[in-house]
């Protein structure tokens, strides 16, 4: 079934129910966000384990939501999450949840994988739901475009979960670049040694599904396969080409967000993926990305933009050098990997290295006519380095911090987590905007999703031409979209 008519059998499922919109109002400016106040909002989440009950927990920390409904295909994941909300009622499949308590609802949270996030958030917002939806955004260009398109039409109150987009740090250094700390930027370099890809065969056989799982409907649109224990289903589907889209689409969406978002970019002229061949399961494990973007008022006439993810990543480049080092390679110890060392740990130990003159284990680097901004991930202050020194910005900060009410930074994950989910909440309420709507994530997402594309053809320039949304490489266009089955 092509994607078009599975949305629109949606569409259809979806005004077959008494739906009573709560929260939203009609407006007559499509891009127009209206909400109408009120005192609590009434969610349904979809997905609630692993990240799906990072979201629950955030969510419904807000003291004006009552969480009404979960969907899990895994039992084991809906037990944990019923136990913390009783009264919330319990379904394995989205599309009955919707139907049969549209009209209880005010908001729907989309956290599954990647190939269910446009499905199910489509079904939700033909309802006129508020819809929040993890990163990134959607496993498909053409659903990208679908989502932004639909959020506007409808007026609805959306957000992405990119949950740094709302950190302290991150919103400092959009302001500094626009502010022209650096002057206009032309090179913009972001990495990640993560590893979500997979080089391996494709596995044989299958294994019995477990009874907690419903397979089926785990696979949802996607092609039916059979299922192997550890392969897809919890966790390491992020590496497979049918359900996830890569490192780019895990750590890259946080990655790209503030520069992305501080240069006021739209989506790339041409696309680069230097990787392995595909093999038409997993994407490559190591992966150097080079997107050329058209100009804006923050850059030179064009962007470049070089993005590296895989062990090692990043690679020597002089735009990386730092101060006080002759070699601008990450430490790559295993202290730094070790997958049960604390946030705060992780922190302290990358302000240590960024302070010896290594590069953060993840981060960005902005190059501009008037020097370089470090931007490291996560929760540190972005570094200006001018011919080979660091430059004290602390003024510059100060002003900043002064002219948009910033306050002074937070750095406590725990506390700083929630405010992104809250905001969706506040605007759903009528309390002020989302900062990550989908007319923002849609082409942050389209962004990403080109460049993963671009490894299926590697080390070849593709050409995109966004006001048709089609490459000129007419073989690359199969990849835009995808079709669904009838599940």
């Amino acid at each position: 079934m092509k994607k078009r008519e599975f949305l629109k059998k949606s569409a259809l499922l979806a005004s077959s129910t008494a739906i009573m919109p709560s929260v939203l109002l009609s407006c007559k400016d499509e891009k127009k966000v209206t909400a109408v106040p009120q005192k609590r909002l009434r969610t349904a989440h979809i997905g609630v384990g692993n990240m799906g009950g990072e979201d629950l927990r955030d969510i419904s920390s807000h003291a004006k939501v009552d969480v009404t409904a979960l969907c899990d295909v895994d039992a084991n994941n809906l037990a944990a999450a019923k136990k913390l909300h009783p009264n919330a009622k319990t379904y394995t499949d989205y599309r009955v949840m919707l139907k049969e308590i549209g009209d209880e609802i005010d908001a729907v949270i989309v956290s599954t994988p990647d190939h269910t996030h446009a499905p199910a958030s489509m079904m939700a917002m033909n309802m006129s739901k508020p819809v929040y939806c993890q990163k990134p955004l959607t496993h498909y260009v053409s659903e990208a475009r679908a989502m932004k398109k639909l959020a506007e039409e409808k007026g609805l109150v959306t957000q992405m979960g990119i949950q740094v987009h709302s950190f302290y740090d991150y919103k400092l250094a959009t302001l500094l670049i626009q502010s022209g700390i650096i002057g206009k930027v032309h090179t913009v370099h972001a990495w990640s040694p993560k590893n979500w890809g997979y080089d391996g065969p494709v596995p044989e056989g299958e294994d019995p599904v477990p009874e907690t799982l419903d397979w089926n409907l785990w696979l949802g649109t996607s092609a039916e396969r059979p299922y192997k224990e550890g392969v897809y289903h919890p966790g390491n589907w992020r590496k497979l080409v049918d359900y996830g889209c890569g490192t780019l689409g895990d750590m890259g969406v946080h990655i790209f967000d503030t520069p992305y978002n501080a240069l006021n970019l739209d989506v790339p002229r041409t696309i680069k993926n230097e990787c392995r061949e595909p093999n038409g399961f997993g994407f490559p494990e190591k992966n150097i990305v080079t997107y050329e973007f058209p100009g804006t008022e923050h850059t030179a006439e064009t962007l470049k933009w070089i993005w590296y993810d895989g062990p090692g990543a990043p690679e020597m480049h002089e735009d990386l050098k730092l101060p006080n080092t002759a070699d601008n390679t990450s430490d790559k110890d295993s202290s730094k990997n070790k997958e049960n060392e604390s946030v705060e740990d992780k922190i302290s130990l990358d302000a240590k290295i960024a302070g010896q003159g290594e590069l953060p284990e993840q981060g960005a680097m902005f190059v501009g006519e008037k020097g370089r901004l470090l931007l490291p991930h996560f929760m540190q202050l972005p570094q200006k380095i001018v011919d080979g020194q660091y430059v004290d910005i602390s003024t510059e900060i100060a002003e900043v911090e002064k002219a948009n009410n910033m306050g002074k930074p937070i750095r406590d994950y725990a506390s700083e987590g929630p405010k992104h989910y809250h905001q969706f909440v506040d605007a759903c309420l009528g309390e002020g905007e989302t900062s990550a709507p989908f007319s923002y994530a849609s082409r942050l997402t389209e962004t990403i999703l080109l460049g993963v594309i671009a490894g299926r053809f590697p080390n070849k320039t593709l050409h995109w031409d966004s006001a048709n949304a089609k490459f000129l490489e007419e073989e690359a266009n199969v990849f835009l979209e995808g079709n669904y089955r009838d599940f």
